[in-house]
């Protein structure tokens, strides 16, 4: 794993704004590696998968979770490409644990947007050092680039967790989180940014930071995108007020307990071991969406 060069601007801007692109993060043979992924799962999708788009809406949305249970070119970007110490050093955390990881495929022709949510609301984790890491597959323009409002994780608000096929909500019984705001009829009110990006850019953004995406209208453009996110020093785990998704069973953890374990292991600093970790060995590991 090569050493990953991050300036002290840009650790200070993901602490100030909470999303930060960095540019050439992953060279060729990690993106070609992710990409190999991606087309053996659009090929043969996992059984967390979900197609986005509904009858009568256009194009094709995949997303699939937790590829790297089964997928060896996922699993292998996971544990030995630079995503662990990338995300550790922006969090200012001794090591990084790696969560899960997602893939957001939307083809050319596909107008569907991603809506507008923060990622920490939907998962059992409570903790400032909790981020995602955004790779595009593909160059990606501004127009289609994923979207995010700079500061939003300083707001101390949650909102309610839905569901991008259908608008339902994760928790339906509860008013404990508020309801995301009209962002899209009032985008002058807040700071969203987007990149243009080429292959080996990525995002990196902290979990409670507030974000969405634009269709894919390009004639011509695939938007092929994984995403892998990471547990900091201070992660533990919590319960939310309905099932989350993912929703990872048999870890044993109790909530405030450390997200330090084998089922959420440790890859930066690398651990030996890794290869025969149950998270990635047993074929019987439940994980339910």
């Amino acid at each position: 794993m090569a050493k990953v060069s991050i300036a002290e601007d840009q650790i200070a801007a993901y602490e100030k704004d909470g999303v930060v692109c960095l540019r050439g993060a992953f060279d060729p043979a990690w993106i070609a590696r992710a990409a190999e992924g991606v087309e053996a799962d659009i090929a043969e999708p996992g059984p967390l998968h979900t197609i986005q788009v509904t009858e009568g809406e256009a194009g094709f949305f995949l997303t699939d979770f937790c590829m790297a249970q089964r997928i060896e070119a996922f699993r292998d970007f996971v544990l030995d490409s630079p995503a662990g110490e990338i995300a550790a050093t922006l969090m200012g955390s001794a090591k990084a644990n790696f969560f899960y990881d997602a893939i957001w495929i939307k083809e050319q022709g596909t107008p569907k947007r991603t809506r507008w949510h923060q990622d920490q609301p939907y998962y059992a984790v409570d903790g400032r050092q909790f981020c995602a890491i955004w790779t595009p597959l593909d160059p990606v323009p501004k127009e289609t680039c994923l979207e995010l409002i700079r500061g939003s994780h300083h707001w101390g608000r949650w909102f309610q967790p839905e569901l991008t096929r259908d608008s339902r909500d994760l928790y339906p019984e509860n008013d404990a989180f508020e309801r995301m705001p009209d962002i899209e009829g009032a985008r002058s009110d807040y700071d969203i940014v987007a990149w243009d990006m080429e292959p080996g850019d990525c995002i990196v953004f902290q979990a409670m930071v507030v974000h969405g995406a634009p269709g894919n209208t390009s004639a011509t453009l695939r938007r092929r995108a994984l995403s892998t996110f990471w547990l900091g020093d201070d992660a533990t785990y919590a319960e939310r007020p309905g099932r989350v998704r993912p929703d990872f069973i048999g870890h044993g953890l109790k909530p405030g307990d450390p997200m330090d374990s084998g089922y959420f292991p440790r890859v930066w600093p690398s651990e030996s071991g890794l290869d025969t970790c149950p998270r990635f060995t047993d074929p019987g590991l439940r994980i339910t969406a």
